[in-house]
């Protein structure tokens, strides 16, 4: 009992409660059986833990910030977006454990939105692409090549380039590779669609202006 610090459940339940499971099987265990045995359900359970987060990545629909060339979930921010492109950000890693997942969740936002055009995958978080994500990458461009919708990719890491040149997925991908994700939206935004954002943007500052 000495061994056990109790107020770290507290801590952990309030922070996430992955790791308050963690952290109560690590205790449960080391007062039942040891403390090598504790430690090693811990150990066991936390690695669990991590494939599964992995396995359910962050993917955020994202839009510009106005005035800026940042871009920000949508569902966080107000952003400006343009209904023919959807742009997405993945916060993980790809591999065998997450490629399905991410296959389905855009073929789940593209269903009934007939005004998509292109599709940019926003890979700043991405460091790793293992071949089953290849695999998924391709056949996303396929179908979304079926739909006449162009897929995209932005900021992708030098490391990650240089394996997926080594696929054929780049000589198959139906848009481009976009150093950043404002080139993307740039190229992409129909120029009376920045016109208008540009108008709407002058009367936020004017409006802005008179108040101060």
């Amino acid at each position: 009992m000495s061994l056990v610090d109790f107020k770290i459940l507290q801590t952990a339940w309030t922070y996430s409660r992955a790791d308050f499971a963690a952290v109560s099987a690590t205790i449960l265990v080391t007062l039942v059986i040891g403390v090598e045995a504790g430690v090693s359900a811990g150990v066991m359970l936390s690695i669990l833990l991590y494939l599964w987060r992995s396995s359910r990545p962050h993917i955020a629909e994202v839009g510009l910030v106005p005035g800026t060339q940042h871009f920000r979930n949508i569902l966080r921010h107000k952003v400006e977006t343009t209904p023919s492109v959807l742009t997405l950000r993945i916060d993980e890693s790809l591999w065998f454990a997450n490629a399905r997942y991410l296959e389905d969740y855009l073929l789940n936002r593209l269903a009934g939105d007939l005004d998509i055009r292109h599709v940019v995958l926003m890979c700043s978080a991405v460091n790793e692409v293992d071949l089953s994500a290849v695999e998924s990458l391709e056949a996303i461009n396929q179908r979304l090549k079926d739909q006449t919708i162009t897929l995209h990719l932005s900021e992708v890491k030098g490391p990650v380039e240089d394996r997926l040149k080594r696929s054929s997925f780049l000589n198959h991908l139906t848009g481009s590779i976009y150093l950043s994700q404002y080139d993307a939206w740039k190229a992409l935004t129909p120029k009376k669609d920045r016109n208008s954002l540009n108008h709407l943007n002058q009367k936020k500052k004017q409006s802005r202006s008179l108040k101060i």
